[in-house]
């Protein structure tokens, strides 16, 4: 596959016989299929499976966002918000799809009626040398009061921007009833978010963190012996 071929559609269950070296096969629970790029880590002995949710045609973004509103309606969520900036594209469509006419984009753009004591620090995996700051518009906070509220965000990884968003909503007074995300990629946000959030977070796929193996292929650990 093209770099520029990732992402576009999802392939049905049991029609992939190979994975390509490059690829890994992250499953829905109906055993469909989305080929995600393999993108190795700095120190080059580990990788993770890539989803860049804004660059996913049309027809993936509504599958995945399908799947995660029929996962968030037992926790009836009433607003949705959504992180930057990925999350965004993810949030707008998970609230059309439960039915909401609107929904809470949270920013990194500071506009000059902003306030800063609803604002703060952000950093993420794919930006580690950039510190930003979240912002919630203050004329937006009225709309999460005594709401039971979804915050939605496209992957989480080492869940440093979930743990920023979870801290701004503490700023407003409020707690999600539940996490939304496209992609668990493995399992080290809960060392940041705690393992009290396990039980209120969902996510349409989970990929794990890669290992080259001697051969130069990258494996799961927790499957030995087994390519992506």
């Amino acid at each position: 596959m093209q770099p520029h071929e990732f992402w576009q559609r999802i392939e049905g269950p049991g029609t992939l016989d190979v994975t390509p070296s490059h690829a890994y096969s992250a499953r829905f629970d109906d055993g469909r299929v989305l080929l995600l790029p393999i993108r190795p880590l700095a120190h080059g002995e580990h990788a993770l499976a890539s989803l860049i949710l804004n660059q996913a045609s049309f027809d993936v973004v509504e599958a995945i966002a399908a799947d995660l509103a029929e996962k968030l309606q037992e926790y009836l969520p009433e607003v949705v918000v959504g992180l930057p900036t990925l999350g965004l594209t993810l949030a707008s469509a998970v609230a059309r799809k439960l039915g909401h006419s609107r929904y809470v984009p949270l920013g990194t753009s500071r506009k000059f009626w902003y306030r800063e004591e609803l604002s703060v620090p952000l950093t993420s995996i794919t930006t580690p040398e950039h510190t930003k700051r979240l912002y919630l518009d203050p004329r937006m906070a009225n709309l999460l009061q005594d709401r039971r509220v979804a915050l939605i965000d496209d992957v989480v990884s080492s869940g440093a921007s979930m743990a920023a968003a979870l801290e701004l909503m503490a700023l407003s007074g409020v707690e999600p009833a539940v996490l939304g995300v496209a992609m668990l990629q493995s399992d080290r946000w809960i060392d940041r978010l705690g393992v009290p959030w396990t039980g209120r977070i969902v996510a349409v796929l989970k990929t794990p963190i890669l290992s080259k193996s001697e051969g130069g292929r990258w494996i799961d650990p927790a499957l030995p012996g087994m390519t992506p």
